[in-house]
């Protein structure tokens, strides 16, 4: 993500409009996928299937005996005996439903990815940055399909849920990838032009980038732990705003705690939020004090209002405990945010030339 608009824009400007509508659906597909991912882990899917099978296993199960057989494979992990002792076949088909959905999305992201892309290459038009590029979303989108499966693995043998490493891992992984998607888009659109900020605000919209992708991964360990279930109170968390040391920092190592403790991994997802709420404030204040682009006071505008709403729906899913449509709508906003931050990054520039009076109390 870090070529320059220039490079990106090597490919001929005849190819650029058929590339950014390919780009623009695989970016869509992402997102449904993440959304659907959401729904598997709020409804304890993920681990209904029990074997990869990359290519076969894009057909459900067709019969009654491959229904059983099925049924059969979960009822031998720790989830089935531990969690869902006595399901029936129908409840096994509703998980097993999202799972299957899941995967085929994710599948379907492949094939939707390659085939254009081969025929981009065989018409010819595409600059070298731009396939380096490309071939390198390529690679991670094969490489997310490894790490998916290294996730389900962990929970089929001794846990009844995957790994909260393994799958914020899974998930910042196809953000990236998202991103990379969306960065790549507006540099091949004709009128991307950089919005003049002070140096300040430029700074500043990479901290929140920077920022967005960690509040992701804290929200998907808080995921992966079910953290959003406990604790269902705002803005107190256990009792006070700031939870007492001993009980944040228990577990030995005190870092450890970052990962695996349900209080302290709810607490940064908090403190990261408000942190989040304060910068997009300040970076919204800085570009209207220093008289910045009318584009990059938009930008940050809608970033703003996004993280505000944002914030909004996060206590309220909080206060639920984390019902399966306010977790995915809290989920789809954070894509949102995301894609904003990212705009936001993207278009600021800052030029010697640009007047920065008036800039020192904006952020005083």
């Amino acid at each position: 993500m870090t070529h320059t608009l220039d490079e990106t824009r090597s490919a001929t400007t005849p190819s650029r409009r058929p590339i950014r509508i390919w780009l623009g659906i695989v970016a869509a597909m992402i997102v449904c996928t993440l959304i659907v991912g959401g729904a598997t882990r709020l409804t304890e899917s993920g681990l209904s299937i029990t074997e990869w099978k990359p290519v076969s296993g894009m057909l459900p199960p067709l019969s009654a005996q491959a229904w059983d057989a099925e049924f059969d494979a979960y009822k031998k992990i720790p989830q089935y005996r531990e969690m869902n002792t006595g399901m029936s076949l129908s409840e096994f088909k509703t998980i097993f439903w999202w799972e299957w959905a899941h995967r085929l999305l994710a599948r379907s992201i492949g094939a939707v990815f390659l085939f254009p892309f081969l025929y981009f290459l065989m018409r010819g038009g595409l600059g070298s940055a731009l396939k380096r590029r490309l071939w390198m979303l390529f690679a991670l989108g094969g490489l997310q399909g490894a790490v998916g499966w290294w996730m389900v693995k962990s929970g089929l043998t001794a846990r009844v849920s995957v790994s909260q490493y393994r799958l914020a891992i899974h998930f910042l992984l196809a953000l990236l990838i998202f991103s990379a998607i969306v960065w790549t888009m507006r540099g091949l659109a004709p009128h991307a032009a950089k919005a003049v900020a002070s140096a300040r605000a430029v700074l500043t919209s990479k901290i929140l980038l920077g920022l967005v992708f960690l509040q992701l991964y804290f929200g998907a360990l808080v995921a992966g732990l079910r953290a959003g279930k406990i604790y269902n109170t705002w803005p107190e968390i256990d009792g006070g705003f700031i939870p007492p040391l001993d009980q944040l920092f228990f577990e030995r190592p005190w870092w450890r705690n970052f990962f695996n403790s349900t209080l302290t991994v709810q607490f940064t997802h908090r403190m990261i939020a408000y942190t989040l709420f304060v910068v997009a404030l300040l970076h919204l204040v800085d570009v209207i004090r220093s008289k910045a682009s009318p584009a990059a006071i938009r930008g940050a505008g809608w970033l703003m209002a996004a993280m505000s709403l944002q914030v909004v729906i996060g206590i309220f899913t909080l206060l639920h405990q984390v019902p399966i449509s306010l977790g995915l709508l809290h989920q789809a906003t954070a894509i949102v945010v995301l894609t904003l931050a990212l705009l936001q990054a993207n278009r600021l520039h800052h030029t010697q030339g640009f007047a920065e009076q008036g800039l020192a109390p904006a952020l005083r």
